[in-house]
Parts: structure tokens; sequence; C-alpha cells
């Protein structure tokens, strides 16, 4: 059951320390989490200025590629979560996808380097897509796998790992600001083999800090395709959607046998609670004259309470995960738009102006609001509003999720009024027909968009991962962690056509390659507009969300279920 979802379990939870178990496994694998995003951020976050200084390709073209690389980096992990947990285990899959990461590196650093010039490019974007195949493993599984060494049998290891997700994501948050505040820099004045060189250092290292754990680990073995038992509950109830349970039915399948193998409906175990939802699903755990009459159970006709249920619990998902793309597509903008932006503004500091910021370095910003706000949220906020709604995460993931949404239209409505700005700026100085002359206006105009992402990221990325992890089924949670950054790679891939269908409708004057003479504030305010409409639905999906509710977790099990109760939270 979600920790959000039970009340009773709050004046426990404060009268215990949190349990340093699972924290003494899962700090070892922090440490590799946070060197992939080091070096996934350390290449990002600067993408686009090698990508158009560099290879010379057109800012348009440029932004496109971006997004098309960083949305398969997060689309791979699906086909990574489905190989680990139906096949290799989350962490076999992780030894595997780290080597691979590491040879990318190697590989993308030899290529910028020692690589012939005509066929630099090339090699280039092969070394690109080396290190997406090497994140299909290390992306779903790395976070699943620290959250596992946490005893959820435990409640001090229970609320533990409440905070975990905060904790986690503030450490990765920590890799991902040194890569933008040193291997940017690195990148843009020493040389990119250089700051290349720096990420896969950083993997190699990461990586054998790991191993040096290896001892400590609760590992899992492969639980079987996931696909397979949702599968079955579809067939199942396909099947059998004339059977009526009063009329036709023998009882419902709870998952228990007796000893010759046949449906025993007496001694059936509840694992799962029944919900109101999905109702058709339900077909498929009705015991009908077919499956009374055979000797052993065809779970393509006759499939588990727990079974359906968990079918519904991934599916009340979809409609969540939906709602929640516009903050990825907000975020993908960051390392675009938002850094061309910043490379025809002032940047430079000191007494003599003659230190230069990279453009991609205020994309730390946002980093270091995700740095303040955790252990603030997480040791101040959530004991503060536990007290008046008795819940271990003081709101509930839902609620999370929809003030991050808020704070995603705010920061596209405050980055238009910021271009607005910028381009007036260049209109009063003559500039508008000098793309690449630098604009008499500060970088720092651009500091507040980036303080809104930043409280985005720490609401929303936080929000759901842990959302995706705690409301999978277990043997489904690598593809939960899967779901989640599948996000942000279909947000990805959303934000490069619609690029393509604004730069078409507007025939380049919204998107072009001479930013003073487009008018990428108005393509902001199209952002704005869209996340007005997808707040309204997202409301209206948060009402109708029912959390994972599991047998074991309330003490009046049987009243519930004879009254059909639900937990419906927003």
């Amino acid at each position: 059951m979600d920790s959000t979802t039970a009340p009773m379990e709050a004046n426990s939870i404060c009268d215990h320390k949190p349990s340093r178990g699972g924290w003494n496994a899962a700090i070892f694998i922090i440490f590799v989490e946070v060197a992939e995003r080091f070096a996934f951020y350390g290449l990002s976050g600067n993408l686009i200025t090698y990508l158009t200084n560099v290879l010379q390709q057109p800012t348009p073209i440029a932004a496109r590629n971006v997004n098309i690389w960083v949305g398969l980096s997060f689309m791979f992990p699906l086909l990574g979560a489905f190989i680990a947990d139906s096949y290799l285990g989350r962490f076999i899959t992780i030894i595997f996808s780290s080597i691979i990461y590491f040879l990318g590196m190697v590989l993308l650093t030899l290529s910028v380097s020692v690589v012939p010039l005509h066929v630099r490019e090339i090699v280039f974007f092969i070394a690109l897509y080396i290190l997406v195949i090497g994140e299909s493993g290390h992306k779903p599984c790395v976070q699943t796998f620290a959250a596992d060494q946490f005893d959820e049998r435990s409640p001090q290891e229970r609320m533990a790992k409440n905070s975990f997700f905060n904790w986690w994501y503030l450490g990765i948050n920590i890799g991902s600001v040194s890569a933008v505040l040193v291997v940017v820099y690195v990148q843009d004045n020493v040389g990119w083999a250089t700051g290349f060189a720096i990420l896969a250092t950083a993997l190699a290292l990461a990586f054998v800090f790991f191993l040096v754990g290896i001892k400590k680990y609760r590992k899992q073995g492969p639980l079987g395709s996931p696909f397979t038992a949702a599968a079955q509950v579809l067939v199942a109830a396909v099947r059998k959607r004339g059977v009526d349970e009063s009329r036709h039915g023998k009882g419902v399948f709870f998952g228990d046998t007796n000893m010759d193998g046949n449906i025993d409906v007496e001694t059936q175990a509840i694992t799962s609670s029944r919900t109101q939802r999905f109702r058709f699903l339900e077909k498929a755990m009705i015991i009908d004259d077919i499956d009374a009459s055979s000797n052993t159970r065809n779970p393509w006709r006759l499939c588990s309470l727990n079974q359906v249920e968990e079918m519904k619990q991934v599916l009340g998902l979809i409609p969540v995960w939906l709602a929640c793309l516009y903050f990825s597509f907000v975020h993908a903008q960051m390392s675009t738009f938002f850094t061309k932006q910043g490379s025809t503004m002032m940047r430079s500091i000191g007494s003599n102006n003659n230190f230069v910021i990279p453009p991609a370095t205020l994309q730390c910003v946002a980093g270091f609001v995700v740095i303040t706000f955790l252990p603030i949220y997480d040791r101040i906020l959530v004991p503060m509003i536990r007290k008046f709604t008795g819940k271990p995460t003081g709101i509930t993931i839902l609620q999370r999720l929809g003030i991050g949404l808020f704070f995603s239209v705010l920061t596209m409505l405050v980055a238009a009024l910021v271009e607005s700005k910028r381009v007036k700026t260049a209109s009063d100085h003559n500039l508008l027909d000098s793309p690449k002359a630098i604009i008499p206006i500060r970088v720092w105009w651009l500091i507040p968009q980036y303080i809104l992402l930043g409280f985005v990221d720490a609401l929303c990325i936080v929000g759901t991962q842990h959302l995706f992890y705690d409301q999978m089924p277990e043997a489904m949670r690598s593809i939960g962690a899967a779901f989640h950054l599948a996000n942000a790679g279909v947000a990805n891939f959303m934000s490069s056509a619609l690029i393509s269908i604004v730069e078409g409708a507007s025939k380049g004057k919204w998107l072009g390659n001479n930013l003073n003479r487009s008018h990428l504030d108005y393509y902001y305010f199209l952002l704005a507009g869209i996340g007005v409409l997808n707040l309204g639905v997202y409301v209206v999906v948060a009402k109708r969300y029912v959390y994972k509710n599991v047998e074991g977790n309330y003490e009046n099990k049987e009243e519930e279920m004879r009254n059909g109760h639900h937990n419906q939270i927003v």
C-alpha cells in the first residue's frame, strides 16, 4: 500500500529513528547513479552547443537532434527493464549496462579527438547511441535496485524508503550540477575531448565503488515476464466476457489450489483488496464450470484476484503518466532553447569582464534549487504538514505532482516574458539582423525560469519516481521506473515534433536560426496555454485515481471487503 494512504502509521513512524539497514547498501548504489547523471548531463547539457558550433548544424535541427537523442535515452529503458525483470535481474543488468555505458563514453571522447575529421560526425553519433544502449539497462534498474535494499516488513525501513526518493534525487542533482559547473566549462574553454574524458573517468570510478559493496546487496533474480501475467488477465477476461459472477460463477479465485492442484474455493487466501474500477477485468477471476471441472488451472482462462488487481493498478497509472508528460515537455526546453537564449546574452563577470560563463552553466541554478529545497522539504515541511494530514509523506504523491505541474506553467510564462524582453533589447540596439551578436542584456534575466524549473524537478521528478516504484506490482518495479523515464522520452519526442509543426505553420517566423528575428516568446506562450489545459485534465485524473490497497495494511480487513471500501485520495 502507498504510504500516503496509511495515516494510522504516522505516530509509529514519528516515534522511531529511521533505520540505517537499507542505507548501508544503498549508499554504494547511489554513487553509480550520481556518476551516470554526471555523465549524462555533462553531455546533454551542452550537446546543442557542440552540434551548432562545431558540427555547424542549424539551431532547429540541432534542437531536434538533442530531443531525439534524449528521448531515446529515456525510452530504451523500457526494453532494459523488461530484460531485467524477465531474464537477468537488476544486479546483472546494472553490471552489463555500466560497462556498455563506459565504452560508449570512451568512443565519444575519441570521436572528438583522434578520429579523422571526415568521419568524426558519424562516429560521434554512433557513440551517442551506444550510450543509449547502456542507459537502457542502467536508468530503470539502479534506482529500483537501491530502493529494494530497504526491507518493507520493517516500519523503520519503510519510513526510510519514503525519504530515500528525496535524498536519491538530491544526490543525482549534485552530480548534474557538478557536471554543468565543471565539465561544461572545460568543454567550452579547454576542449571537448578533455570534458568527455572527465565523464568517462567518473563512470569508471563509480563502477569500481559499486563493486566494492557487492556483499551488502539484497539481490533478487528475475521474476518472469510481467507482460505475460498482464496478457493472461486480458485474454481470460475476453474469453469469459459472457460469464456473470452471480448467475454462472462458482466464486472468485484468490490464488490458492488444494493438494491435488484443483481450485479450492474454501481455502483461498486474499492478498489484494478488491476495487470497483475496471470491472470488466474481473471476468478473468470468476470460476466457471470449465474451471471447476478441470484438474489444473489454465492461467489463460482463470487468473487470481491479486493478478487482476495488479493489472487494474497498471491501467490506473496510465492516465496519470499521460497527464505528467507536460512537466517533462517543459524540462526539455532547458537543454535546447533556454541554452540558446543564454548564448545571445551578456555572460561576462569579474572586474574586467574577462570571465565568460558558458550558456549551459545556468542549468546548475535548477540543480541548486533542488539541492536546497529537498532537505527543507524532507526534514521541515513534511513533518509540519504531517501534523495536519496524518500522512507520513505530508501530502500525497498526486498532490505533489499537481503543485509541480502548476509551477511548470509558471516556468513557461516567465520564460516567454523574459524572451520578449530580450528581443526588445535586440530591437532597441538594432541587432535583430545580427544573430551572432551579444545583446546588451545580462544572462541573469534567465535565472527566474531556471529557479521555477528547479521546483518542478524537485516536486515532479521525485514524485513520479516514488509513484511508479510504489504503485507498480513488485514484479514490475523496473518496468515502473522505466515508465517514469519514458515520460521524459516521449516528452522529448513530442517537443521535437512540436518544433517541426510550429516551424512549418509559422513558416520559420517563430523558430528560426536567428532567434532575434524569431518569436520564441510566442512558442513559450503556446506551451503555457497547453499547460493550463493539461492541469485541468490532471485534476480530473487525480480525483479518480485509486491508490494500491494491499490486504494486511488495514486493521478491519473483513469489513472493508464487505463494504467494497477503496482508498481514493487526490
